[in-house]
């Protein structure tokens, strides 16, 4: 809302957090949607590329339209992180200024092997959920601004349309504490994080049947979050859904996010060495008893989320705003979606207000909800209907 008016074009993509989807709608802004890379033995949306930022803009400008603001999500849940610094710099020849979601990575900067924050690499605004990997209480959060190019005064204003007026002092004290904690000690304070995270790490790859991301699954990004732990499960048979439920049933290990093929764990001050020794322990039992079934890869089917087939037949705000009718989930396909709908974690949209729906996206979210994936947004959390704008 501080750099984009009504009208003006956001840069932005299209695996974004719902958060940014909102802000479309409260903003009025026009989405210009970058589709992020894809893995796909990992069945992972990777980050987005200088060299994608670059065209979307160059599109705009063909059009005779200037981007207001570039929107980049930096680490991505998986922990997968954009080059920030050339993205910036990209930015700026541009005079247009680079928001980021850093909810991932308010770690970043604290540690040699961990890599530098947004600001560091010149980001103009960036939102960082403290609550995530620092230890503020959960819901806590900070923006940080840097430079000039975005008006501080209006983003004061945007915020007291936002923010309560009544905060609460229990969530700010924990963010104050957060701070306390990285201030006392802020060169060694994630030792131990990132050394009970490596052991994990390379005891995993031990074990025949179970894969680890690694950087060279992404190698046009610069790195992946040291403290972010994503496991493979199809080379033995299992979606991430199903050997969530069996660690998380039987050893007591809570995941971080749970996808088709992989499950995401996160390493944070809290973590300590039992935590580490139930999870491996757990992946050991799970990966000898059915690679012993041998149960064949192809079972675990890679259904992409498809962002890569999207038509926008309204921005996200005329969406809202528009009157809609409910529908059956057959006679959606070919409708204008006029509710958000998306699995969760971790929260990044398959349907967005105003977007054509296609039978992609519906096989797509219901093959999730037959993983047992939580769907978020729908009116009907059956999905045997779909709210649809009246245009």
């Amino acid at each position: 809302m501080a750099t984009c008016s009504p009208g003006e074009f956001l840069i932005l993509p299209r695996n974004s957090h719902i958060s940014a989807i909102s802000a479309l709608v409260l903003s009025g802004a026009v989405p210009k949607y970058i589709v992020p890379d894809y893995e796909n033995d990992w069945d992972i949306a990777g980050g987005v590329t200088p060299l994608q930022v670059l065209k979307a803009i160059q599109e705009l400008e063909m059009e005779g339209k200037k981007a207001a603001a570039v929107f980049i999500t930096s680490p991505t849940y998986h922990g997968i992180c954009s080059n920030l610094s050339e993205i910036s710099e990209l930015c700026h020849s541009h005079k247009i200024p680079l928001l980021v979601d850093e909810a991932h990575g308010a770690h970043f900067g604290f540690h040699t092997e961990l890599p530098n924050s947004a600001l560091q690499q010149g980001a103009d605004l960036t939102v960082q959920s403290t609550h995530k990997v620092l230890c503020s209480l959960t819901q806590s959060s900070m923006l940080h601004m840097s430079g000039n190019i975005v008006d501080k005064e209006k983003i004061s204003r945007c915020l007291q349309t936002l923010q309560s007026t009544s905060p609460s002092y229990l969530l700010l004290a924990s963010l104050d504490a957060a701070r306390a904690q990285l201030s006392e000690s802020p060169d060694v304070v994630f030792n131990q994080a990132m050394a009970l995270a490596y052991e994990a790490k390379c005891m995993l790859k031990r074990i025949p049947g179970i894969s680890v991301l690694e950087n060279s699954s992404f190698p046009t990004f610069p790195a992946i979050d040291p403290l972010r732990l994503t496991v493979g499960f199809w080379k033995v048979g299992l979606s991430g859904y199903e050997a969530d439920e069996i660690l998380y049933g039987d050893y007591g290990v809570v995941c971080e996010l749970v996808g088709n093929k992989s499950i995401t764990y996160a390493f944070n001050l809290g973590t300590c060495r039992d935590h580490v020794q139930r999870l491996l322990s757990g992946i050991k039992h799970l990966a000898a008893t059915y690679v012993t079934i041998q149960q064949p890869e192809e079972r675990v089917l890679t259904v992409h989320a498809p962002f890569d087939d999207k038509i926008t037949s309204l921005i996200p705000r005329d969406a809202f705003f528009a009157s809609k009718r409910k529908v059956t989930i057959k006679e959606s396909i070919g409708e204008i979606s006029g509710e958000l709908i998306c699995p969760y974690p971790p929260g990044i949209p398959v349907l967005i207000p105003g977007e054509v729906i296609t039978k992609k996206a519906v096989d797509y979210l219901l093959h999730v909800r037959s993983k047992g994936g939580d769907i978020t947004g729908a009116s009907d959390p059956l999905l045997s209907s779909i709210v649809v704008c009246n245009v």
